[in-house]
């Protein structure tokens, strides 16, 4: 199978996410310049850092001469919830040879979600297209906050509120992810959990604590069978 066609058929795949992507990143470059950082930094971070809802976590602290620890500490809370789902492609990333430290520095939601539900179809290369997706992933964010740091050089906006747009777009793979499955137990345990560490320790501190308690929950009704192996 060619290049080219294995190439066209992750393409195909990321559509829906480029949309999505083109426009977040757009939003953060916005952010970035209203905070009063030109635009090479959005494109910089973007290929450096890319790590979606902590950039715009970012914006704040870097307003705010957050010191090292403290952002370390912040990206763990935001951050952290990759060390749970990531483990699960680690065997698939170590058969990719050079393409493996990319395959986990690229890893974001929208990746895990779309490299974990898209059927490959007899003679394509999985590989390539796995690495096709994440590239292609991570270009649409660097190319809306290029976009965007330039527009909010040229352009006056009222930022006020767009950092929205990420909540927006987990909603949305959330909802997608509910009509697919038919056993939505693991989400309403995410959901029970994150309300409850929500309630208890305040939206700063909820995202470890609910993760962990999730993850239990799942490992729990898969060793009594409440789950299939699939799950």
């Amino acid at each position: 199978m060619k290049n080219t066609t294995n190439f066209y058929f992750a393409f195909h795949q990321t559509i829906p996410v480029m949309l999505g992507y083109i426009f977040l990143g757009t939003a953060f470059g916005l952010l970035l310049n209203d905070a009063g950082y030109h635009f090479l930094w959005a494109l910089l971070i973007s290929i450096v850092v890319y790590a979606g809802s902590m950039q715009f976590v970012m914006v704040t602290l870097l307003a705010g001469g957050a010191g090292l620890i403290y952002t370390a500490l912040m990206t763990l809370f935001v951050n952290g919830r990759h060390i749970f789902y990531g483990l699960s492609l680690v065997e698939k990333f170590r058969h990719m040879g050079k393409s493996y430290p990319y395959m986990i520095f690229s890893l974001t939601d929208e990746t895990y979600s779309l490299l974990c539900r898209t059927k490959i179809p007899n003679g394509f290369n999985e590989k390539k297209i796995m690495l096709y997706i994440s590239f292609l992933h991570h270009s649409y964010w660097v190319l809306g906050s290029l976009l965007g740091g330039l527009a909010g050089q040229m352009i006056n906006f009222n930022t006020k509120g767009i950092e929205f747009s990420m909540t927006a777009l987990f909603i949305a793979i959330v909802v997608e992810q509910w009509k697919e499955k038919s056993n939505r137990l693991p989400a309403c345990a995410g959901a029970v959990s994150s309300l409850i560490f929500l309630l208890a320790l305040g939206p700063d501190r909820f995202i470890m604590p609910a993760l962990l308690l999730s993850v239990c929950a799942i490992l729990f009704m898969k060793k009594y069978r409440i789950l299939s192996e699939g799950v």
